[in-house]
């Protein structure tokens, strides 16, 4: 998969350095990744959420970081929407 952008990514880490790691092997994951379906996605990242407009929300670092992404199944693209914390994720909610 194409993933844009990493440049969210690293603006992340400088505020959150403990978010480095499993914010990088989820990028190269990424990479690597053929995802056609949300299934495919469901098979690796069991506690994924869908949301409407291929969405996606991924539990980082054991839930304490949230990745949202928009997902364009058909030309193998991943849009990084946003990053929060999971306490910023769950005040908008």
């Amino acid at each position: 998969m194409h993933v844009i952008s990493r440049k969210t990514i690293d603006a992340f880490i400088k505020q959150h350095a403990d978010a480095r790691d499993a914010l990088l092997a989820w990028h190269h994951e990424a990479q690597q990744a053929d995802w056609q379906t949300p299934h495919d996605i469901k098979q690796r990242y069991p506690k994924a959420s869908f949301l409407a407009d291929n969405t996606v929300i991924f539990n980082i670092k054991s839930n304490h970081y949230r990745l949202t992404v928009r997902i364009a199944y058909k030309v193998k693209t991943v849009y990084i929407e946003r990053i929060e914390t999971h306490a910023e994720y769950s005040k908008k909610k």
